[in-house]
């Protein structure tokens, strides 16, 4: 073999990036179509001033009027446009939902691997996790909301309060299962400080976990959006929201029927994407299924 056939040999037997995303596919559809339906959600709702227009224009003329090429989805009970509407309440749920996942997946965190190493904080922790999670996730936000008033900072904060302590007993089980580990116990023998036994040994065990939980905190996000700003008392009535537009079309809907499916079927298909990436994270971190593959 010349050397000037050694680019060729390593072109011909180096996977090819469609090829390798076609195989990914293959093996883990879920996260394929989880991703690839979050995706483009997540674009159409940030490039929704280029195409849609402004959600809180009113026209008195045009109320309650039917599709049409002006009106895609029609004109809801004060005249605004459904489907600019619909576009912009896709920021707030994905804003609400994303954000809320990472703060309850961070503090999750945080307690959970200082509960499952340090004993002492254990106990003190767990028994606060536990009493927040005897709290319904709705009345405990409800609580926070009418204590420090509406706004979409406090709803994310609302929202991220009761899904903490789930991430944090999931984290937990399985720092315990980590810190018996021959690994983890020869770092401590060998005399390493305890910050680096968690970052380097103890916190990369925890990721695969997190990561599906936190798909499974996003979804329920989402749907406690809608829901609290459908009592009312989450997003104020003038930022569009898929909670708020189905609460103020729900007198119409043997009128304009559309007020209330296009944002119930956005909320459907956002959810669907995220419990779908989920159940593909786990499947695609879970030993189990690799040996039956």
């Amino acid at each position: 073999m010349t050397l000037s056939s050694v680019p060729i040999e390593i072109a011909r037997t180096a996977p090819s990036i469609p090829s390798g995303a076609i195989r990914f596919g293959k093996r883990h559809p879920l996260v394929l179509v989880g991703a690839g339906l979050l995706m483009l959600l997540i674009i159409l709702a940030v490039a929704a001033p280029l195409y849609a227009g402004d959600p809180a224009e009113m026209d008195p003329f045009k109320r309650l009027q039917s599709p049409s090429a002006a009106l895609w989805f029609g004109s809801d009970n004060l005249g605004r446009d459904v489907f600019a509407r619909t576009i912009f309440g896709a920021r707030i749920s994905l804003l609400v939902g994303l954000l809320s996942a990472a703060c309850a997946a961070m503090g999750g965190l945080l307690i959970g691997v200082l509960a499952g190493y340090v004993r002492p904080f254990d106990n003190v922790a767990m028994r606060i996790m536990d009493g927040l999670m005897s709290i319904p996730t709705i009345l405990l936000a409800i609580a926070l909301i009418s204590l420090t008033g509406p706004g979409i900072a406090t709803l994310i904060v609302a929202i991220a309060i009761p899904e903490t302590p789930a991430v944090a007993r999931l984290v937990r089980s399985v720092v315990l299962s980590v810190r018996e580990r021959p690994y983890v116990e020869a770092a401590v023998c060998g005399g390493a400080r305890l910050p680096k036994v968690l970052w380097r040994h103890i916190l990369p065990s925890t990721i695969p976990a997190l990561m599906v939980q936190s798909a499974t905190v996003c979804a329920s996000a989402v749907l406690t959006e809608a829901g609290l700003s459908f009592l009312g008392v989450g997003v104020p009535p003038e930022i569009p929201s898929w909670g708020n537009m189905i609460s103020s079309s729900r007198l119409f809907l043997a009128i304009a029927p559309l007020t209330i499916f296009a944002p119930g079927i956005c909320l459907a298909v956002t959810v669907l994407a995220v419990n779908l990436l989920g159940d593909g994270l786990r499947d695609m971190f879970d030993p189990r299924s690799k040996r039956r593959r």
